[in-house]
């Protein structure tokens, strides 16, 4: 007998399969969205990675490009990938040092879905010469 797959809960997702997107132009968590996770009791990695990043430094407001790649673990909540989509987007006109970008993304995933175990990673284009790539990590406390 074929293993049946669960069926996705889509029921609270607003962005996914609307008609014209809007994309916003100030930092906004509020856009992301969860959905539960099937699989609650498994451990499994999903990775999204977005070689579009744009946001601004903070002094010169000359652009910063890079690559934000999260990994994470779920616990009941799955991060809804347009919705992502458009969080990342939200830092195009953000001056911010890359440092504090990485940490921001990873402090406001981890509000909205409650992972088991989260990493984000920067790697941003040479600014100077130099690349820089930043890590941030979240591990859920066991109780």
């Amino acid at each position: 007998m074929p293993h049946r797959v669960p069926r996705d809960d889509v029921s609270t997702l607003k962005t996914l399969g609307q008609g014209a997107t809007v994309y916003p132009r100030n930092v906004t968590p509020g856009l992301l969205e969860t959905f539960p996770n099937a699989f609650p009791d498994r451990r499994y990695d999903i990775t999204f990675a977005s070689d579009e990043f744009t946001s601004l430094c903070p002094k010169t407001g000359q652009p910063d490009f890079g690559t934000i790649t999260i990994r994470y673990v779920p616990d009941k909540l799955c991060i809804e990938s347009k919705s992502l989509k458009l969080y990342l987007f939200s830092y195009r006109d953000e001056g911010a040092f890359m440092e504090t970008l990485t940490n921001r993304i990873l402090d406001d995933l981890v509000e909205v879905c409650q992972p088991h175990h989260m990493e984000v990673t920067g790697d941003f284009a040479a600014r100077g010469g130099i690349t820089i790539s930043v890590t941030a990590t979240f591990v859920k406390e066991k109780k």
